[in-house]
């Protein structure tokens, strides 16, 4: 697996796919990057999650990410393995939060309880429901717990495949990583 954590020519950052558990990050840095580079972000949660949070069929999810994908530039934020060969075929680089699992339990309580708290209005109107994240075999939490250490596993084999080669890997361990890496956009090393 390719792992580059130097500064980006913008020219090779054109289509970037953010990776990582969720609570990681993933869609502040999408919409941090898309405004740097002046592209479109994608966040498929809320291509995914329908009023009331219904899910999205996958066909129709698929097209929907197909249509939003035929620009020349974007930022994708989001993990969907339903949607990966649309997406990654058309990606340049992936950009993988592959942060500590304490880090992103505590980013994902926290988001989690201030979205519940302040009732913040999610895609398509959904709000969090903090009683369905601490009662419920749907809470965010669980599923953390669940896809973090998977992730870990499969994605390198993911990057491996022959129809994903072209991709360029940039795989952060700590925010202070990506932090850098993102300092690097804003302004090149000559």
């Amino acid at each position: 697996m390719k792992n580059d954590t130097l500064p980006h020519n913008h020219s090779s950052l054109r289509r970037i796919v953010i990776l990582g558990t969720t609570g990681s990050g993933k869609s502040t840095l999408a919409r941090e990057l898309a405004q740097i580079l002046r592209v479109p972000v994608v966040e498929l949660d809320a291509i995914r999650h329908g009023p009331n949070w219904t899910e999205t069929p996958d066909d129709v999810f698929r097209q929907r990410i197909a249509d939003a994908l035929r620009g020349e530039g974007w930022v994708v934020d989001g993990n969907y393995s339903v949607a990966r060969d649309i997406i990654w075929s058309r990606a340049t680089t992936l950009v993988w939060l592959d942060y500590s699992f304490p880090l992103v339990f505590w980013r994902l309580f926290f988001r989690t309880m201030t979205r519940g708290i302040m009732r913040r209005r999610l895609w398509n109107d959904n709000r969090e429901d903090l009683w369905r994240h601490f009662l419920t075999k749907d809470s965010l939490f669980l599923w953390a717990f669940r896809t973090h250490w998977k992730r870990r596993k499969s994605l390198p084999a993911a990057f491996s495949q022959p129809q994903y080669r072209h991709l360029k890997v940039m795989r952060f361990t700590s925010a202070s990583q990506t932090k850098r890496w993102l300092e690097g956009i804003i302004s090149p090393k000559l």
